[in-house]
This record gives structure tokens, sequence and C-alpha cells, in this order.
């Protein structure tokens, strides 16, 4: 071994292969303890054949411990190279009964391969592992999908092909440096991404993939760019006495930037936002959003006596959700896609859901008396699986003989359903929406209603039949994507002041309406500049999605996972004309015999 000063690191060589070279993407990092007056190359002690990692990470070096190096370094010195033919050579092949052993470097200077992980076992020129390929049909030259230089697409040491696409060759170099950069997190297929089966590949043809993150990712400051954001009132007017670039965070002069893209900015003040929350869209998001076809336009009810119709009758009559925009290509394709899939059969959507009850049964014990707290106990009990068969059991509160009485599962799911539909986790006479009831969302049990909805439906019970068209959307289109009308509200002092609003055939009835009602206006962040008449669109437009939607957030979300259960929301999303019919109300048509019945009971 050489004798080197502990001082000087960049001379001092490895005790396993003897060089000084410090290069880590060929030998790995070079590690030097000066108090043991030790230095090694990480790969040399990771592959050497005699030695295991009996430490911690921090022990010894990389878990290496001192003294078990040295009997490595001393067990080694009695092997000759079979490549320099110098001793040291601490690396064997571990095909049976090959006998050959070899410095790191002198490995990689006759093609040995060394596979970092297992065993980290080591193969000589003669046993290494091999690509075989069935059929070689090319005939020219195929660039290196890392650095572009063409190469014969010949399977070897240096030449390597991606196991997930064919077409898809690499140089070992090129490979190895970028494993070294991406880490195991990053490191796929620069063809199809794919990861598993390539690092699986790679990993059997000695490219190293260290556990670390990407390089790209620990660089300091890396992403510093992508945190600088606009910070300019860009309205026509600007308000401000101190400048369009003045910012004061929790005031009215804090900057608003535009939902859409973000490159536009407007004081709170200047746009009339009272806080922060609110939604605003600078002038050009917003010509695109109201002019570009985004919105599905709802159907206009003809109205009695009315010639004009304005937006609000289409924003109070019937809601319409807006999709995301596409090309014409995609989007013609979606509809071809949507098409099929609303041909299929409600029917056979639940029969598919319902493959996933397993055979073993869970028996739930249910008090008739009291069908919620004891749906809630057995649905909450650990030992519960909603993909186990269900069997009820009907039980008497304070039986001390503690008899029960076999039960039906239907008749179980019915009687939840129907409390369900009159509980106070929803709102509204007969088409529903999800209420604020703040002790309900303390104690999750909004995400137990969505539970319970959804294995009523994969288990054969009833559907809930209840939801609102608002409501169902919200949960197939999302909530930013649904715009709700009058027939969503069911708190009658709000109803009003949207009607009142909406009445209102001048700029000064409405700005009266809008001063009689400050308080509320000013609590919800719905206040805004009023200069046309038309404005009052945009406020009623703004107190519904506050009122139906903003406001039972937090209720929707927890709503929205218990659905997920079974996977029943997701077939809801891919699905929805389908399961519009079994969700949502359908108002009964006015037949003859329950006109005569409503007459013969309202009229005196």
């Amino acid at each position: 071994m050489n004798e080197n000063k502990p001082g000087d690191s960049q001379n001092l060589a490895c005790v396993f292969c003897r060089k000084n070279d410090d290069c880590p993407n060929k030998y790995g990092e070079k590690k030097t303890k000066e108090k043991w007056n030790l230095t090694v190359h990480y790969y040399c002690l990771l592959m050497s054949s005699g030695i295991w990692q009996r430490g911690k990470e921090e022990e010894g070096v990389y878990g290496f411990l001192i003294e078990d190096i040295r009997k490595e370094v001393n067990r080694a010195s009695k092997l000759k190279c079979c490549v320099c033919k110098k001793n040291g050579a601490s690396i064997g092949c571990v095909a049976p009964r090959c006998k050959r052993s070899y410095h790191f470097p002198c490995g990689l200077q006759r093609e040995c391969i060394f596979q970092f992980t297992g065993n980290f076992a080591s193969f000589c020129w003669n046993h290494r592992p091999v690509q075989i390929i069935t059929s070689n049909n090319y005939r020219e030259s195929l660039p290196c999908t890392i650095c572009l230089e063409f190469i014969e697409p010949i399977p070897s040491y240096n030449i390597l092909r991606s196991p997930c696409c064919k077409n898809a060759w690499f140089h070992r170099d090129c490979l190895q440096v970028q494993a070294i950069n991406a880490g195991v997190f990053f490191f796929r297929c620069t063809i199809c991404s794919n990861s598993d089966i390539f690092q699986k590949e790679m990993l059997r043809m000695g490219i190293h993939i260290p556990e670390k993150d990407a390089s790209w990712e620990l660089e300091e400051n890396a992403y510093q760019e992508l945190l600088q954001h606009h910070e300019r009132c860009d309205v026509r007017r600007c308000r401000c006495k101190e400048g369009r670039d003045y910012n004061a965070p929790d005031s009215k002069w804090e900057i608003k930037r535009c939902q859409c893209c973000g490159s536009s900015g407007t004081h709170l003040a200047c746009s009339s936002l009272r806080s922060w929350e609110q939604n605003w869209e600078c002038l050009e998001c917003r010509g695109i959003i109201y002019n570009s076809g985004e919105f599905q336009k709802a159907k206009k009810h003809v109205l009695p006596n009315s010639n004009n119709v304005g937006i609000t009758d289409c924003l109070l009559e019937e809601s319409s959700p807006k999709l995301p925009r596409q090309s014409p290509g995609s989007q013609s394709k979606d509809l071809l896609r949507q098409g099929s899939k609303f041909r299929r059969n409600v029917s056979t959507l639940l029969i598919e859901l319902g493959f996933q009850i397993k055979k073993k049964t869970k028996r739930l014990y249910i008090n008739k008396a009291n069908i919620w707290t004891s749906a809630l106990d057995a649905f909450r009990n650990r030992n519960f699986n909603p993909s186990y068969a269900i069997e009820v059991a009907y039980v008497i509160e304070n039986d001390n003989f503690g008899s029960e009485h076999p039960g039906s599962k239907q008749e179980f799911l019915s009687l939840l359903m129907q409390h369900l539909e009159n509980s106070s986790l929803f709102e509204g006479s007969l088409s529903k929406n999800l209420s604020l009831n703040s002790q309900a969302l303390k104690e999750n049990l909004y995400y137990e209603a969505g539970k319970m909805l959804a294995i009523s439906l994969v288990h054969g019970g009833p559907s809930p039949g209840f939801f609102s068209k608002t409501l169902f959307n919200c949960l197939v289109y999302g909530p930013e994507n649904t715009q709700p009308i009058l027939d969503d509200v069911s708190d009658f002092d709000v109803a009003q002041i949207i009607i009142r609003i909406n009445t209102a055939t001048t700029i000064a009835d409405l700005k009266s309406v809008i001063n009689e009602c400050y308080n509320y206006l000013e609590l919800i962040g719905c206040l805004r500049l009023i200069t046309t008449l038309s404005d009052k669109y945009m406020l009623i437009k703004d107190i519904l999605v506050y009122h139906v939607i903003q406001r039972v957030q937090a209720p929707f979300e927890s709503f929205k996972q218990g659905l997920k259960t079974l996977g029943v929301l997701e077939k809801i999303q891919a699905y929805p004309e389908a399961f519009c019919s079994i969700l949502c109300h359908k108002p009964e048509s006015l037949s003859a015999k329950s006109l005569v019945i409503f007459c013969s009971t309202h009229i005196t």
C-alpha cells in the first residue's frame, strides 16, 4: 500500500485497488478516514467478497467497520489479480468453480459485471449476464437515446437495450451517468418512462442506481424562479395612492392574482373584492371563459308573459356544469367515448361493482328503533370490511336476554337510506344538497354518510334518489365547474335576497337592495362594485356559489371521500348519465289523478 500523508487526500490510494483516482462515476465516492490512515473507493469496498456491513450507516465507512476493512485488506493481500497480476484482488467471480479474482478497476477494464443489488455479486468476463434478443431486424445504426450518438444495435457489454422498449438503445457509460444523476426515484426508460422493469434489468446488467434524490433536486435554490409571482395591479384604474406595485398583505391593498393565468393582478380595493378568498379573473381570461363556448348552455324554460330571458333565468332555473376546454379533435373523440359509456345500463354497472363482494360474511347487529346509531357502530367497527357479504340480525335495546332475530339486508339498507334522506346532513325538500352541520363535521358523519351510500349501491340496496343536480354535478365534474340554481337554496331569507336582486329594474333599486343586505353580503364576501344593472347577474352567481358550494366545502370533501368506498365515486364519474337516473331526484309528472288528489286536500 502506498505510504501517503493523511492530509493529502487527493494523492491517497485506495487500500483495495491501490489507485488514487477520484472518479465517482467509475469507482464511487472516495472516502478518507485520517484517524485510521484509511482511504477507500465506495465501489471497491462494496463489491469486496469477504466483507459485510455490520455497523450502522454512520459507523466506520458507510457502515463497514474499520476492523472488518483491515481484515478484508489482509485477506485480499494473499490473492493475485488475474488481470494486472498484482496482489490485493478482493473481488471474486461468483460463478461456480470459477476462481478468478480481480481489483474493481481491473474488472471494469476486462468488462466484468458488478451487480449493485442483493448480495452484490460479481461476474468475470466469461460468466457475466448478457442480454438475449431472439431476432435482430435492425439493419442500420440507431441513436443512443441519451447522447444521440449512433450505435450498432447489437447487445454487448458497452451497448444495452431497454427491456420495455425495443427501439431504445444505450451506451453503458451514458446509462451509468444518468443513473447517478437521477437516483432511484427518477431513473427510468427514456422512451416509455417505465421504472420497475427498466431498473430491474439495468441492475442485472451492472448499472449502479444510488438510493438518493436526483442531483437537480439537491441543487441549492434550484427552483427559485418558480417562487416568483406577479405582484402588480393591472386594472385600468388603480386607486392605490402608493402606486401599482404597492402590496400590503391583509389589507385592502393586497395584490390578488388572476385565478386562471396568474400573470395579472389587482388590489382588492381596485376590484371591489372584500376578501382575498374571492375569485378574480383578469379581463383577458374572463373574455376567453365566457366567449369560448366552454360552458354547456342550459335549456331555457319559456316563461309566461315574458319575451326576454336574461342570463339570470339560466342561472336560476337549471344547473349547467362547465367542462374543460379541448381541441376539436380530442373533443369529438371524447364525445364518442362518453357516448359508449352512457349507453351502458346502470344495472350492469352495479353488478360490476358487486363483483367486489367476497364470500366471507359479516353479521351486523341492528336496532331498528335506532337505525342510524346501530349502523354507525357496525360500519365503524374495526372488523368491518365493506367488501364482505352483509348479514343482518335485529336486536332489541335493553333486552336482558340478548335475543336476536334474523333480519333483511334489503330492509335494513332501505331504512338507512330513508334516515339519511331526512337527516340534518342534507337540506332541501325533495332535491337535496349537503347542509352545514358543525357537530356532524366534527364527528366525521359526512364521511360515514358517503360510505353508507356506497355500501348500499354495491350490496344491492336502494339508491338514494334524492340528490340535487347541483350536488351530483359537483361530485362528477367538481364544484369549480358547477353553477347552482335558486332551487338549491333552502334558506328562505337568502332566497328572498336573490329574488329581490333579480327583480331590480333600475340600478337605483339594485343599490338599494344591496345597501339593505350590506352586512350579509360583506359577511359572505360577495360585495362587488355595481356600475350597470347587468352586474346583478354576477352578484347572484356569487351568492349562489357561496351559499350552495363554498359554505359546505368541508362537508362535501368529507362526503366525497366516503363515497369513494369500493370505487363507487370513480364509477359514477366514469358513467355520469347512467348514475344520474338513480342518484338524483326526479320530479313527478302531474297526472289527472294526482291533480284531483291535490285539489281535494287543498281546497275547502
